[in-house]
């Protein structure tokens, strides 16, 4: 559950062409999500492991598409991904910071793909 803190999102909308999720928030910040980005830093154990030495990159995801978002409690969200990957539970707090600091996320996403020799396209 969210703290008083927390800012509370009041819209979610997936684009039409389903590659973008706009999350906005009550403290005034909005945040165009990417499918892209959004699958590749799912916070599920299948991506982000059980421990960080079991942290995975998750290439070839440059066009997945967002298929579905669904309530989770009223602190987070499932997205379902068209490439059938919906175990992340994104939490709005997860999800003002993946808007909030890209670089902690996508930069370090790149790096990786780049050091394992991975691309963002299959």
């Amino acid at each position: 559950m969210a703290d008083e803190s927390t800012p509370w999102p009041t819209e979610l909308r997936v684009a039409s062409d389903r590659k973008t999720l706009t999350v906005a928030f009550d403290n005034g910040a909005a945040h165009d999500l990417s499918a892209e980005y959004l699958r590749v830093c799912s916070p599920s154990a299948e991506v982000k492991g059980h421990a960080p030495s079991q942290k995975q990159t998750v290439p070839g995801k440059r066009n997945v598409e967002i298929i579905k978002v669904e309530p989770v409690g009223n602190y987070a969200v499932r997205i379902h991904f068209d490439d059938m990957h919906s175990s992340g539970i994104y939490s709005w707090r997860y999800l003002l910071d993946l808007g909030e600091r890209p670089e902690s996320h996508w930069g370090v996403y790149l790096q990786e793909l780049a050091q394992k020799g991975l691309s963002r396209d299959i």
